[in-house]
């Protein structure tokens, strides 16, 4: 039987391979997908969401849209990385599904409790959506097997020296999730730096020969293009689809048992999450932490989600 997951995101082109994975492997069943503003404003993120699931062929499943802003300050998006639309690049002007008519926390809490399993919660944006739903609904958490979150790292940041981006977006955010004491993975920057999309991987995708598989190649080419500016880095890492892998093929990222806190009032140093790996502090253990990857094993479960979810020749 599949595991149900639900996926809150801020698309964003590697959240678009991360949704692209979830629907493409029948290891998961995509219950919903929520957005939040993060990459983007909410607007450009939720239009996003919706442009991948109708590619991929799943515009039944229910996309809401959540928080329009941090908790605590303002939101500063990332087009310097994302683009304009959050999804620069290529053509993606596909006829969409409407979005439900309820927030991004109902829909979470409406399809967490009516699900026969527990659901995991896969987070790949600014965590405010799920710190909402654990504040306004905490009797929820009882339905959720566990939440795994793109954010963070053991080491460097890519935001500010050690803060990443998803958590310097909503620092308050995310010490509401990792005080939780629900079942926590984080997948960092230390590991997702080690899956970069390499022009070998960029010519995989477009020699599916499927339009699908052509839009992954022209996301990566426009995703490579504004790394490389940005950080100087010859490819870019595809930092949300490691945090769905994750969940499909729990061998594929290895994790260990970690206390992590979120620094919220540092000067040069807030949004940086604190991992005390070698137990320097009596620090309560709260979050699996990544600390590896079987890169090839993850190229070859996204590619096979694409392959699977096929669609039209390209053109």
């Amino acid at each position: 039987m599949a595991d149900p997951v639900m996926i809150d995101c801020d698309p964003g082109h590697d959240d678009a391979l991360a949704l692209l994975l979830a629907a493409g492997d029948p290891r998961l069943r995509l219950l919903g997908v929520t957005t939040v503003a993060g990459n983007q404003t909410l607007d450009k993120t939720t239009r996003n969401a919706q442009r991948i699931l109708a590619l991929a062929g799943a515009s039944d499943i229910p996309v809401a849209a959540g928080c329009d802003r941090p908790l605590v300050g303002a939101l500063t998006v990332a087009d310097d990385i994302h683009g304009v639309s959050g999804l620069d690049g290529p053509d993606l002007d596909v006829p969409v599904a409407e979005v439900t008519g309820v927030h991004a926390v109902e829909l979470m809490r409406r399809l967490i409790a009516e699900s026969p399993q527990p659901v995991t919660l896969i987070a790949t944006g600014p965590l405010t959506n799920v710190a909402l739903l654990l504040r306004t609904h905490p009797d929820i958490t009882s339905h959720v097997r566990r939440v795994v979150f793109m954010g963070g790292s053991t080491d460097r940041g890519n935001t500010t020296p050690y803060g990443e981006f998803n958590i310097v977006t909503d620092p308050e955010a995310a010490d509401v999730v990792l005080r939780s004491a629900l079942p926590l993975t984080m997948i960092g920057l230390n590991v997702t730096h080690q899956a970069p999309a390499t022009a070998e991987i960029i010519a995989e995708f477009r020699g599916l020969g499927t339009k699908l598989g052509t839009i992954c190649a022209e996301l990566m080419t426009f995703f490579a293009s504004t790394y490389r500016r940005t950080f100087g880095f010859a490819h870019p890492p595809v930092h949300d689809p490691v945090a769905v892998a994750g969940v499909v093929d729990p061998s594929i990222v290895q994790t260990v048992a970690a206390p992590v806190v979120v620094e919220l009032a540092g000067t040069y140093t807030r949004g940086a999450t604190v991992v005390d790996l070698h137990r320097r502090t009596e620090l309560a253990v709260n979050a699996d932490v990544a600390v590896g990857l079987d890169v090839d094993a993850f190229w070859r479960l996204l590619m096979a989600a694409v392959r699977k979810l096929g669609g039209p020749p390209a053109r």
